[in-house]
């Protein structure tokens, strides 16, 4: 199991999102396995991240796969560098998120190439910033979104090895608040309350939360005021949505621009700032449809689940690329120093994904 070598080599290099050298390292790491079996790298060089990788394969006739991973991991240098296995687990940091993720679909390439001693209309993109919400790179993947047929992501598999068909969209907002300073002994009434405008504003936006159907609304910071004897001129609230659907997406916008433009306490004023940070992966037919073929190529069950978390699957699907998620190993403890990933999980990925793409490479297309 040659992959556990690699996987140890870029595990042991620190590649924290803002620490640029380190993840361009994992980077040129990839580069160098990826061209060995033929791959030709455009490279999009970033200044104060690292830069991200678009794997290009030739192209012929035929339906073309986009293959989706990142290289960034979440602690900065010298917190959590450690890597280690024993007879059922490996430990250490992006074993499973998602440095594992990028090893099985390394490893499935490399399969593919000694079958056939070429790889087409397969690309394969690595990020660098998706652990801070792919605030730069999303812009490339949805550029590119478009040329492709069919998107595989490799973030952790479920624990019995689900694939994954959705994922909640996530938006954040900042609600700032404008009042009225006064002395809240001498001139209590000729203020406005900025903070008491927050509240009634907080209670609206929890009452938007539908747990039922997967919605969430939290007001995660509030910072406001100068002191106890003066009445507050100013107020932010920090709100992140999750949604399930698009039109549940569609009804939060309203109601945040609703509750932004309806004052409360009469007399102030506010102003809504922030975006959809990932759009919603709803299931779709052509997913499911996909999912069908798959389990026909691979002669075996592919059991799916939904997340509430998110991922570059959700930039691919908003372009309505039927995307699947999850077939990197499975593993928990992920952004935490416990991350671990299991090992025969690793075997069951580079199986499976290597029956997909033998498939596809032989015939160009999945459905």
């Amino acid at each position: 199991m040659q992959y556990l070598n690699d996987l140890e080599k870029i595990c042991k290099i620190n590649s924290f999102t803002q620490n640029k050298a380190g993840v361009d390292r994992v980077g040129k790491q990839m580069q160098e396995w990826l061209e060995e079996i033929g791959f030709k790298t455009e490279v999009h060089e970033r200044a104060s991240i690292g830069n991200h990788l678009l794997f290009i394969s030739p192209k012929v006739d035929g339906k073309k796969i986009l293959l989706l991973g990142h290289n960034d991991t979440v602690f900065p240098e010298g917190e959590f560098e450690e890597f280690s296995q024993d007879d059922e687990w490996i430990y250490g940091a992006g074993v499973c998120d998602m440095k594992g993720g990028n090893i099985v679909a390394l490893e499935a390439l490399k399969n593919i190439y000694q079958q056939n001693g070429k790889i087409e209309n397969i690309d394969f993109l690595l990020v660098s910033d998706e652990e801070t919400g792919s605030d730069d790179s999303k812009f490339l993947t949805l550029k590119i979104a478009k040329d492709y047929d069919y998107c595989f992501v490799f973030e952790a598999a479920g624990a019995n090895l689900e694939v994954v068909t959705g994922r909640k969209g996530v938006g954040t907002y900042t609600i700032t608040i404008e009042g009225k300073a006064s002395h809240a002994g001498t001139s209590y009434a000729k203020g406005i309350n900025a903070n008491l405008e927050a509240s009634y504003k907080l209670i609206e936006l929890t009452n938007l939360t539908n747990l039922d159907i997967g919605t969430t609304v939290n007001v995660g910071q509030i910072k406001g005021g100068i002191g106890a004897n003066t009445i507050s001129p100013k107020c932010e609230l920090k709100v992140e949505i999750r949604y399930k659907t698009n039109s549940e997406r569609d009804r939060l916008l309203k109601a945040l621009n609703d509750i932004t433009n309806k004052s409360f306490v009469k007399g102030t004023k506010s102003k809504l700032d922030g975006l959809i940070q990932r759009d919603v992966m709803e299931p779709s037919p052509q997913q499911q449809k996909l999912i069908e073929k798959l389990e026909e190529i691979t002669n075996q069950t592919i059991p799916t689940e939904q997340r509430g978390g998110v991922s570059d699957a959700n930039h691919v699907a908003s372009c309505g690329v039927p995307t699947l998620d999850g077939f990197g190993p499975f593993g928990d403890g992920d952004h935490t120093i416990k991350e671990r990933a299991l090992k025969s999980s690793f075997e069951q990925r580079i199986d499976m994904m290597s029956q997909i793409l033998s498939y596809h490479q032989k015939y160009k297309l999945l459905s």
